[in-house]
């Protein structure tokens, strides 16, 4: 099954055809697999939680890929317009990777979707039950290993 390059994507894993992902602003749709990819999603987070620019070492860490790999992911998405490269003032050897308006709105738009998506799918639960899977999400957040 195919889930535009984003695993267990915003709208609870829901499939498309070859080609399609999701849009930012637009759902998913043809074209979007090119923001898609779960990498780049874990990239664009990580920097849109960042208190500020990181490098490609700190992006390689918090997508969980190697340095190279890492690299290549700054490299398509500078050249899809969602991050930029900037000079680290600090060490002129070293740059920093921020978001750019594009790029934070597009993680607007995912982090929108998801919301929507979680909304609609808890449509159905009563309240005991919204307080039950609360203090069970709450249970797995404090339990879960450290990296």
């Amino acid at each position: 099954m195919h889930h535009g390059g984003f695993h267990g994507g915003p709208h609870g894993g829901r499939s498309g055809a070859p080609g399609e992902g999701w849009v930012p602003g637009g759902g998913w749709g043809p074209g979007a697999a090119r923001f898609a990819g779960p990498a780049r999603l874990r990239l664009l987070e990580a920097l849109a939680a960042a208190s500020a620019p990181l490098s490609v070492t700190e992006i390689a860490e918090a997508v969980g890929v190697d340095q190279p790999r890492a690299s290549r992911l700054v490299q398509q998405s500078v050249e899809m317009g969602l991050v930029e490269r900037q000079a680290d003032p600090d060490d002129a050897r070293r740059t920093r990777i921020v978001l750019t308006e594009r790029g934070r709105s597009v993680v607007r738009g995912f982090r929108g979707d998801r919301r929507d998506a979680v909304a609609t799918a808890l449509e159905g639960f009563t309240d005991a039950e919204r307080g039950e899977l609360a203090r069970l999400l709450a249970k797995l957040a404090a339990a879960w290993p450290e990296r």
